[in-house]
């Protein structure tokens, strides 16, 4: 079974043609094929592509421990890179893919030198992303995490997140908290946590830890989630670039909180998985 390896400055996915497999494996098949140690090693797999009614092309973005993610940012710039790999689709001309968190807009630069995305709209309001309780929305609220308190601001672009406002940012502290809120009884549906500092009105820097992933090294929806938290409070202005360990993302708020994403993605190589693997 083939796969085609691609990375999001750090972030990696599996792409895997419907063609070369008719029907996704079981989610414990999913966890050992993206395993570190066992498998071929993967923040997730991305299927496609697919056929859809509303847009060019569809896709379904499986996490590392078999859920599936409604939207990824890194995984869909990976995807356009992958399509325009297989000439399916033309540079400086705009197309559709269709996910589980809406229809995204994609335009590939010449020489695929960056990828933007149209996200969609981000949300504040709790039954939107989902957030326990009564319908508002939810900015700098209260919560408990190992005993400690934090502000937290909650969004959702297709897909959960909660933003941290941190004076201090650091990996050790996104990788301490980060499974406790990923699992915390205010997100029914589980959510991404990003740890977020302001530098400028132009710049923030987050720290990462996605749903069904864990730590993670660069995201797209996470960035464009704490960009719209940053502008939401008042901290930056519309134009934002996001600072992470495995690089940088541009990211544009328009007046409606509709968020315009660009940044690189690079193919690692093929990959290809013995039978046997699966069956054992």
């Amino acid at each position: 079974m083939i796969f085609e390896k691609y990375h999001a400055l750090g972030n990696d996915y599996l792409i895997l043609n419907p063609e070369e497999c008719p029907e996704l494996f079981t989610k414990e098949k999913i966890r050992l094929v993206c395993h570190r140690n066992y498998g071929l090693g993967s923040d997730g797999i991305l299927y496609g592509p697919l056929e859809s009614k509303g847009a060019d092309f569809a896709l379904r973005i499986i996490n590392p421990d078999g859920s599936e993610a409604e939207k990824s940012g890194n995984g869909l710039r990976i995807f356009c890179y992958y399509l325009w790999d297989q000439n399916l689709v033309e540079e400086e001309t705009v197309f559709t893919i269709d996910t589980l968190g809406g229809v995204v807009s994609c335009q590939i630069s010449e020489g695929a030198l960056s990828i933007s995305v149209e996200m969609g709209k981000v949300t504040f309001i709790s039954n939107e992303i989902p957030v326990i309780g009564i319908s508002r929305e939810v900015i700098n609220e209260e919560i408990n995490l190992g005993g400690e308190l934090f502000k937290y601001c909650a969004a959702s672009i297709g897909n959960p997140h909660c933003v941290i406002p941190v004076h201090d940012l650091s990996s050790e502290l996104a990788k301490k908290i980060g499974p406790i809120v990923e699992n915390h009884p205010n997100f029914p549906n589980r959510i991404n946590m990003q740890l977020l500092k302001v530098i400028d009105r132009k710049t923030i820097q987050i720290e990462i830890w996605e749903r069904g992933a864990g730590y993670t090294l660069a995201s797209g929806s996470s960035s464009s989630a704490a960009a719209a938290v940053a502008f939401k409070l008042g901290l930056c202005d519309r134009e934002i670039t996001v600072k992470m360990p495995g690089g940088e993302i541009g990211i544009i708020i328009d007046k409606e909180f509709q968020i315009n994403m660009t940044g690189p993605a690079s193919r690692v190589g093929t990959m290809v998985l013995d039978e046997d693997f699966l069956n054992d």
